[in-house]
C-alpha cells in the first residue's frame, strides 16, 4: 500500500513574526524555512503505518526549488521518495489551487491507500488544502485524526477529535486524513537518513508533466483567496478621550450621549 504525505516549507515558528506582508509572494521571507511542524506528525504517522502494515511512502510538495528542504527533512526522518511540483504557473495559487495541483500529481503517480497531511500550515493556518484535496480526488476525508486503529485493503478505522472527546469511524480507502498533534511524537532524523536526504535529487515536475491539470484552477490569476499574513492583523488606530464634567452625574450623562451617538448603545 502506498502512503503519500503532503508537506510544505514554512517559516520557522520562532521567526514567523518577522515575516513582512510585502515579502508574501516574493519567495523570500528573509527567515529560516523548515518543514511545516504540523506536517511532521503526518510524516511520522506514514512511517508508523509502513512499519505496521508494509508498503511504501512518498512525500510531495508544491513550491520552488527551496521547497526541497521540506522533502529532505521528510526523507531524513525515513520517507522513501520525494516529489517536487514546481512551475512558475503555480505561483500565487490559493488553497483550492494547491489542492488541484496535488490531486492531479497524486493521480499521475498511480494507486494509493492513504494521503496524510498535517492539520494546517503555520503560515496560512486555514487547514483548507486537505479538504480540497479530498474533493479533488473524490475520496473520503477525515480531519483531526488522533489514532489509526486498523487498516485493510478496503478500509481504515480511526479515531478523530470531536467536541465531546473522540469519535471512532471506518471509511473506505483510498482516503485523505489530516492528523492532529495528539496522534504521535515525531522522530528525529537519523544520521543515515540525513546523509540519504543530502544525496537525493528531487527533479522538478512542471505543470506540463502533470496530466489533467486545469490552468483555470491554479495560479495567482485564479486565486479568489489571496494569502495574507493572518498572524499579524493591521494595527488598531485609536485615541483616548476624557469625559469632563462638574459632577459624576454630568460625566455619566455626557458619556451616555457619546455612546448613543457612536451607536454603541
Amino acid at each position: 500500500m502506498r502512503f503519500i504525505v503532503c508537506v510544505k516549507l514554512t517559516p520557522d515558528t520562532e521567526e514567523l513574526n518577522e515575516v513582512q506582508p510585502e515579502d508574501v509572494g516574493s519567495g523570500d521571507f528573509g527567515v529560516t524555512m523548515v518543514l511545516n511542524p504540523w506536517d511532521e506528525f503526518a510524516v511520522e504517522e506514514a512511517l508508523l503505518l509502513q512499519e505496521r502494515f508494509g508498503g511504501d511512502t512518498t512525500a510531495i510538495t508544491v513550491g520552488d526549488q527551496n521547497s526541497t528542504e521540506a522533502l529532505k527533512r521528510a526523507v531524513a526522518m525515513g520517507i522513501e521518495h520525494g516529489v517536487l511540483l514546481s512551475d512558475p504557473a503555480f505561483s500565487g495559487s490559493d488553497a483550492w489551487g494547491i489542492a488541484h495541483i496535488l490531486a492531479q500529481a497524486i493521480r499521475r503517480a498511480g494507486e494509493f491507500g492513504l494521503v496524510l497531511t498535517g492539520k494546517q500550515s503555520v503560515d496560512g493556518n486555514s487547514g483548507l488544502v486537505p479538504a480540497g484535496l479530498a474533493v479533488k480526488l473524490g475520496a473520503p476525508f477525515v480531519s483531526e485524526v488522533v489514532s489509526i486503529l486498523e487498516l485493510t485493503e478496503t478500509s481504515v478505522t480511526l479515531q478523530k477529535l470531536v467536541d465531546e472527546g473522540t469519535q471512532t469511524l471506518r471509511v473506505p480507502i483510498p482516503a485523505v486524513i489530516s492528523v492532529s498533534k495528539e496522534i504521535n511524537e515525531p522522530r528525529y532524523p537519523t544520521f543515515m537518513g540525513i546523509r540519504k536526504a543530502s544525496r537525493m535529487s528531487f527533479p522538478a515536475v512542471s505543470a506540463s508533466e502533470v496530466a489533467g491539470l486545469d490552468g483555470s484552477e491554479f495560479g495567482a490569476g485564479h486565486a479568489p483567496l489571496q494569502w495574507t499574513d493572518l498572524r499579524k492583523p493591521p494595527a488598531r488606530a485609536g485615541k483616548c478621550e476624557f469625559i469632563e464634567g462638574a459632577t459624576p452625574a454630568e460625566q455619566a450623562g455626557k458619556l451616555a450621549d457619546r455612546l448613543i451617538a457612536e451607536k454603541v448603545i
